[in-house]
């Protein structure tokens, strides 16, 4: 192996065992991802015991090698091919192998899912400020040219690639450009995008201070219809969710805030769960802390005081994560009073 490779490696090991360290017991990873490292088709992997260790490993084909990416236990395989996996961090002895292989064997064979959970891609070393701004630059040109949605491309009036400062320490991810942010070439410029800036004054930050961007770029066609938004389409997401991967990787925030189920389900494929039941708990993305949470255009439509409550309890606890100080007034707002 190449000293690039090992080293590449090795900064891998060291992400996931620090995420290990930190209580996460799997890390999930899409199909997409996984795919882009294992070209140009997934193959079965050789069998388990022969990689537990780095050092014998030996290319057979397009397929991962190495036995130390985090790993989705076992029992939670079941709607997906067993073969298409690498054994767990936590498996280090020939006996364990052995007993997660006949584990693994023992599950039902099905087709590739893109909402299996594989391994982890990690988030890469964080850049300087100056190469960081240029990446970042290049990553805007190449998104402002996308054109892997034709459909999209052919409609859209711009691509709303996303503002704020590129070192937040906050990350809020939405939906998808409406119609007022397709043409401004800015994300939440609306009537919801005016709420989450009240949000943000609220909390003590700016828009200037945050990251704030979609899960998609172009705005949703909707074919007869200039006034109107529709949900982006499963598709479109997958198409263009590279290109936010890409966002988080150049950013590195210490919290990732999805605003609304879209954006949930975009960076944590839980499509089944509402975002009811997920808002308010943290979610892990890729060693970030995740913070489901309403999108400002459902307080639009739902203005009882409960739920603005939830939104700002929310909204406190993504302070804390960031390590910003929250005062008593901050703590009391939305507060019904005796």
């Amino acid at each position: 192996m190449s000293s690039a490779y090992l080293q590449l490696l090795d900064a891998t090991i060291a992400h996931l065992e620090t995420l290990k360290d930190r209580g996460a017991g799997w890390v999930p990873v899409r199909r997409e991802t996984l795919l882009s490292i294992v070209s140009p088709a997934l193959k079965p992997l050789n069998p388990l015991p022969s990689l537990v260790r780095r050092e014998a490993a030996k290319p057979t084909g397009p397929a991962i090698q190495d036995s130390s990416m985090s790993f989705v236990p076992p029992e939670r395989l079941a709607s997906a091919s067993p073969r298409s996996f690498v054994v767990p961090t936590a498996v280090r002895s020939e006996a364990a192998v052995s007993r997660w292989s006949k584990a693994v064997s023992a599950l039902p064979s099905a087709s590739f899912s893109p909402k299996n959970s594989l391994v982890a891609a990690p988030l890469p070393p964080p850049l300087p400020p100056e190469a960081r701004a240029a990446a970042v630059a290049e990553l805007r040109a190449e998104i402002l040219a996308c054109s892997r949605c034709s459909h999209l491309a052919t409609s859209r009036h711009s691509v709303v690639f996303g503002v704020g400062d590129i070192q937040a320490k906050i990350l809020f991810v939405g939906e998808a450009p409406g119609v007022e942010e397709d043409l401004s070439g800015e994300p939440f410029t609306g009537p919801a995008g005016e709420l989450l800036t009240k949000i943000l004054t609220a909390m003590g930050l700016g828009r200037d201070s945050v990251f704030i961007t979609n899960i998609v770029k172009c705005r949703p066609d909707t074919p007869g219809d200039s006034v109107g938004n529709r949900k982006p389409r499963p598709d479109e997401v997958s198409t263009c969710l590279p290109w936010l991967e890409r966002q988080i990787d150049l950013v590195q925030p210490r919290v990732l805030v999805a605003l609304g189920a879209s954006a949930v389900e975009g960076l944590l494929g839980k499509g089944t769960t509402g975002i009811a039941q997920l808002r308010g708990a943290w979610q892990n993305y890729r060693g970030i802390p995740l913070m489901p949470t309403y999108h400002p255009a459902y307080l639009l439509r739902n203005q009882a005081l409960s739920e603005k409550r939830k939104v700002w309890e929310d909204m406190l606890q993504i302070l804390d994560r960031a390590g910003y100080p929250v005062s008593t007034k901050q703590r009391g707002f939305f507060l019904t009073k005796d």
